[in-house]
């Protein structure tokens, strides 16, 4: 006699599927909670660098426009930057409050700084003259940091370079705008007399070591022979002259000329080194265009790298390269050579696209450029993270301004708005690059600044970026950085990115 099969009661046939169910959704909750842990902890490495012997992998990891011309002008600048607060596009439907809430035009400031190739006679420094606002210190401010400069440090491992805090430096800064004179007019604070120069005594101290400061000689004598290529915005050139002022002190450079358009070359003519600047704020193909009611629009191209830098990197020994503020503008994107979306759109039947997700497509072909490696590019690429702004009591065309003292305490001040959209997509893509670069014998590295910059507040231009009766687009500057400034920092950074 067979046996007879076991059968369940068929009322707790739905018991056992609720449970199942159950089950199913519980593992794929640990999934996720498990790959958001990883990728937040993968993220949180981009910036900890180790020195001898290197882990196999992670060895190391490590905005508002500016614009060439074939003239005498070295540099054309705009000062030009959306409030990075305010997320929501306005109404298309109300264009002059469209136009209002967009940024200045990319040539609407001019620029009375020409840079001759040889030494320039040095000029005096606009004294202070009165007390700026007050702010109170960083809890950690040490009065008599570690002499660093000329000295290679040993970094050992945890050391995470994007996270500390700033510390005062009695012997900064290492150079003025009477020993400089690649710096920009509106960057340079102290012609104009910035009241307060305060924020100049101050240096990052990364948690778990110390960053040594840049030594010019030493520098020099690592890029002899070697091309270095900025490529973005504003903040690109802010830095490269950052850069320029911080080797003053062993050589001068000389431009090579004539310049390109949006092109220019600074030779170090005893080193053989030369810096190269390309103005591309998209770092894709743009193209800027006045519609029939006159108000200004960029066509980009998500899908095309812009080949003003890309058809020249088989040149370049290191490449560094930002974006990010400059998406805020409005903008119409293609892809494919067809209209897929805008942004702040003035036309009517176009789709909506965000400025986060056309900035993460654009960077993408960016690094899917190099990645590719089409030109025969066989050296190391930086990617410098977004810059935050500071505009207090309003926005940067209502008045807003930035008129502390003093860096924030850690923890002072948090990333929020666009600019914590772009730095988290930038993270992303660059990993993604990185990964796929390593595949093919190509290194990328980080220089993740936000964080640090995000504590200094005191460190802009903001009105004494110009004379007081001087008319300008954007009248208070809290988008680039006072030369000599925090900026410097970024330098220091680079040095150590490039040569560990």
């Amino acid at each position: 006699m067979k046996p007879r099969p076991i059968e369940l009661p068929i009322g707790r046939l739905p018991f056992l599927n609720f449970f199942s169910v159950l089950k199913v959704f519980f593992l794929t909750a640990l999934l996720v909670l498990f790959l958001n842990v990883t990728f937040t902890l993968y993220t949180n490495v981009s910036t900890r660098y180790y020195t001898y012997p290197h882990p196999p992998f992670l060895r190391i990891t490590s905005s508002s426009t500016f614009s060439f011309s074939s003239s005498s002008t070295f540099f054309s600048t705009s000062s030009s930057h959306h409030d990075p607060c305010s997320n929501s596009p306005p109404s298309p439907s109300n264009p002059s409050s469209l136009i209002q809430s967009s940024p200045p035009s990319s040539d609407s400031l001019p620029s009375s700084s020409s840079f001759s190739s040889s030494n320039p006679k040095p000029t005096s420094i606009d004294k202070p003259s009165s007390s700026y606002l007050n702010s109170s210190l960083p809890s950690s401010s040490s009065s008599s940091p570690p002499n660093l400069r000329g000295k290679r440090k040993v970094l050992v491992k945890g050391c995470d370079l994007s996270k500390g805090e700033w510390i005062r430096d009695p012997k900064a800064p290492y150079y003025t705008n009477s020993t400089c004179w690649t710096i920009q007019e509106h960057q340079n604070c102290m012609k104009y007399g910035r009241p307060n120069l305060d924020f100049l005594k101050w240096r990052w101290k990364p948690d778990g070591c110390e960053l040594p400061l840049l030594e010019p000689a030493e520098f020099l004598e690592f890029m002899r022979g070697k091309n270095l290529a900025f490529i973005g915005d504003s903040l690109a050139r802010n830095q490269m002259q950052s850069l320029m002022c911080l080797l003053s002190r062993v050589e001068y450079p000389q431009e090579i000329w004539p310049p390109a358009e949006n092109v220019t070359q600074m030779i170090y003519k005893n080193y053989n080194f030369t810096i190269w600047a390309f103005w591309s704020p998209f770092l894709i193909r743009a193209e800027e265009t006045t519609t029939t009611n006159k108000y200004d629009m960029w066509n980009l191209y998500l899908d095309e790298p812009d080949q003003l830098w890309q058809r020249q990197m088989a040149k370049f020994d290191h490449i560094v390269l930002n974006t990010g503020n400059w998406y805020s503008r409005p903008a119409q994107f293609y892809a494919k050579q067809k209209l897929i979306g805008c942004h702040y759109c003035l036309f009517k039947r176009t789709p909506f696209m965000s400025l986060y997700k056309a900035h993460r497509q654009a960077f993408r072909t960016a690094m899917d450029a190099i990645v590719d490696n089409k030109q025969g590019f066989k050296g190391l690429t930086i990617v410098r993270t977004v810059s935050p702004s500071h505009f207090e009591g309003g926005e940067w065309n209502k008045g807003g301004d930035c008129r502390r003292t003093a860096p924030f305490r850690r923890g002072g001040a948090k990333l929020v708005g666009m600019d914590l959209g772009l730095y988290k997509d930038q993270l992303k893509e660059f990993w993604k690059a990185k990964w796929e670069g390593n595949e093919k014998g190509l290194e990328f590295r980080l220089l993740d600044t936000t964080q640090a910059m995000l504590l200094r507040p005191d460190g802009h231009p903001s009105r004494y970026g110009h004379w007081p009766r001087e008319k300008r687009v954007l009248y208070n500057d809290c988008v680039h950085w006072c030369l000599p400034g925090p900026v410097d920092m970024w330098n220091d950074l680079l040095f150590l990115v490039l040569s560990v």
